[in-house]
Formats: C-alpha cells, structure tokens, sequence
C-alpha cells in the first residue's frame, strides 16, 4: 500500500466516528499548525451557527468567480437534493427552512448561468442575496479550515497470495430504513427482523460472509481504512480503476483505533498521523487485530456509480464541495469560503462553494473540510491544507431572517 496514499487519511481513523462518506484529516505532512484554539467548541445552548451581517461586513468576494461551470452542476445536484421530500425532516436549520435554501441555490444557479461576466455575478449579490457568517470556534467568526479527498488502493477482484483481505458486499438479510439508509436488523426466516447484529470480529469470524468478498486488498489496514472511509476508488492490476461506494453496516458502534492506541500508552496525541499508525503496525502487526477488533462496525460495499458521494448521497466536486456539522448547518447551501488553500499559495483563497459533505471529526461551527477530488495529487493537497479563515452562507432575499441568538 502506498504510504503516499495514505498519509493524509487521518481523522477518520483517529478520531471519527464511521459513515458512508469519506472521512477528514485534521493534519497532513508538511503543514505547519495554527495557533493553539478550541475548534472542537460546542454552540452555547439555544445558540445558532449562523449570523447575518451587515452588507458593510460583507467579505471581499474577490474578482472572479472560480469554476463557474462546476458551480453550476453542483447547485444542481444540491437541488436535486433538496427537491426530495426526504429532505425535509433535516430543517429547519439555524432558523432557515428547506424551502429558503432551495430558491436560494436555485436563485444563485441561475445567476451564474444567466450573467455575462464575473463583474455582473458580484454585483448582483448585494442586491439579491443577504449573507450569513459562521460564529466560528470563537465566537467571532474564525474557522479552521482542512482538506479531504478520496484515495486510490491498489486491488484485485480475485484472491491471490498478495490481495487476501477482502471487502463485503451486503447480506441478503440485511434490513435497512428506506429513507434514511439505517441499519435496522437482520431478516429471520419468518420475516420478521432481529434487531440486533454480529460485532465485526463475530462476523468475521462466523463464515457468514463467505461467498460475499467483493474485492481483495494488499493490507489488513488497508481494509480497514477503506471500511472507514466507507467508499474508495480500486486500481485494479490490469488497470482498471473500481469505484466502491457503501451499501449498509451493521449498525454497531465505531471505536477509534487511534483513540486506543492514546488510551494504552503507545502513541502520544501529537504523534498520531496515519504514516505512524502504518509505522506502528508495521512494527507490531499482532496488535493490529485485537486493537481493530474494538472497533465493533463493518461496513458492507457494492459497485460505485459517478461518485464520490456526500452525505447528500449527491456526487461531490473538488473545490466546489465542503464538509460542515450537519447537525447546526444547513445542508446543500451555498456558501462562500476565506481561507488559505494550497492550490493558491501565497494568496487569500476566495470561493464559492456548496455544503453537501459531513465528517465524523467536522463536528462544531470552527470547523469546516474542504473536498480536493480524487488521488495522489489530491492527497497532498488536502495534506497540505490546514489555516484558520472564515465561512459564509448565501440566502436569498425575502427568505426568513435567521433567528437571532
């Protein structure tokens, strides 16, 4: 496995919890950390994320709009999102409703498919649209800003003496809600469900997934990394590339093999990056098992389609997509980015973006990830991105004012 690869594929396997996404780093090699601050900061109760500015408080959007033609396509995919009546049971959000969100996004959409210039686009957003800012890990606006992407493993469809550590399609008993995708049970012969379900080690170990391996990887880890990212892209050896995405799981709860490692004395929380985790296990391969082992979640794949995903299930597009808390944001929003990426190095990175990702270490309104695409060259951007800025959602004009705090 390709330390390359993997060396930015941090968070989700130090600190995240598992979804069906790909998960965030919160560090990478090379990059230099921000000054010492509670990103991780809880909102006060009955406090919003959200707070509307003044226009004379606006950011300066900057000259140009970048990627307008994939702006385009991913407001359509937010809206096709949030036309779903499913949709409707995650809002109201910070005081917005579904509906506000999506004439917004329809509103910006048609903007940038209708102006003639970038000038026109600018100009038209004070007149149109109100703005909202994060408050931040501080209170006061500042966010700290990641990358994520979606990695590359090498993999064979076959098992051989080097590709022996397979991932599983899902069982045929497997019982999941309709619309929200969780893991109800298992279906017993009588039809009824059994709520509960095997431990990853007790599925492993109980031969009830033979016949089920779906493609074989290089690494035990490696494995594991993939049923934590919860989706990847297989390069196979005839040179195929095989996207897989998340079918199901089986619903138990997820344990950070990070986490143990602190927990037991082994690692310091600073030393843990993935280049160590590989390292480590290297080194002392026994403790693999039984630290992954506590882990009790596994997660079931099938074929990909046009992905990666967000938690939107909508396709993500690198530097147009973003990760935040869905549980304090507004979910397929327009949203307007400040920070400092590596794609622009030495300037302030302005951009315009979609909320369509979530992440199980993006979990506060300091925090936000942002998608960098697929592979080595994506990798190191997102290991390479790491500084404080500030994030911004775009409404459009008669929509309910946020609520105040």
């Amino acid at each position: 496995m390709s330390l390359r690869v993997l060396s930015v594929v941090v968070a989700a396997l130090l600190f995240a919890a598992c979804s069906h996404l790909p998960q965030h780093p919160i560090s990478g090699p090379g990059v230099e950390r921000a000054p010492t601050k509670d990103y991780y900061r809880q909102l006060p109760p009955g406090q919003h994320a959200l707070r509307k500015l003044a226009p004379a408080d606006w950011p300066d959007f900057g000259p140009q709009i970048r990627q307008r033609a994939e702006l385009i396509e991913a407001c359509s995919r937010s809206l096709n999102y949030l036309g779903k009546p499913s949709a409707k049971g995650f809002f109201p959000m910070a005081g917005i409703s579904q509906q506000q969100v999506l004439e917004s996004v329809r509103s910006f959409r048609e903007l940038l498919s209708s102006a003639k210039s970038d000038a026109e686009i600018l100009a038209s957003l004070k007149a149109d649209f109100d703005l909202y800012q994060s408050v931040g890990c501080d209170d006061r606006g500042t966010v700290l800003f990641t990358g994520y992407y979606t990695p590359e493993f090498p993999a064979s469809r076959t098992r051989t003496a080097r590709f022996k550590y397979p991932l599983h399609s899902l069982p045929a008993n497997h019982v999941k809600d309709p619309i929200t995708g969780e893991t109800l049970g298992r279906k017993r012969a009588d039809g009824s469900i059994d709520p509960t379900y095997p431990t990853r080690r007790e599925l492993l170990a109980s031969g009830e997934l033979d016949g089920l391996e779906f493609v074989y990887l290089d690494s035990a880890f490696g494995a594991y990394v993939v049923g934590v990212q919860g989706s990847a892209f297989l390069r196979l050896p005839e040179g195929e590339v095989l996207e897989v995405g998340y079918a199901g799981s089986n619903g138990r709860p997820y344990a950070s093999i990070g986490k143990a490692l602190i927990a037991a004395g082994k690692l310091k929380r600073e030393e843990l990056n993935l280049r160590n985790l590989i390292q480590y296990f290297e080194q002392h391969p026994e403790e693999f098992e039984p630290l992954a082992a506590n882990n009790e979640r596994y997660v079931f794949f099938q074929p990909g389609d046009g992905g990666p995903f967000g938690c939107l299930n909508e396709k993500v597009t690198a530097l147009a997509s973003i990760a935040t808390d869905k549980t304090i944001f507004p979910r397929g929003a327009v949203c307007f980015l400040e920070t400092t990426l590596p794609v622009t190095p030495g300037d302030t990175y302005r951009g315009w973006v979609l909320d369509q990702d979530s992440g199980g270490a993006i979990r506060a309104p300091g925090r936000c990830d942002v998608y960098m695409g697929v592979g080595d060259e994506a990798g190191e951007l997102a290991g390479h991105t790491y500084a404080e800025g500030r994030l911004f959602y775009l409404l459009a004009k008669g929509a309910t004012e946020v609520a105040r705090r």
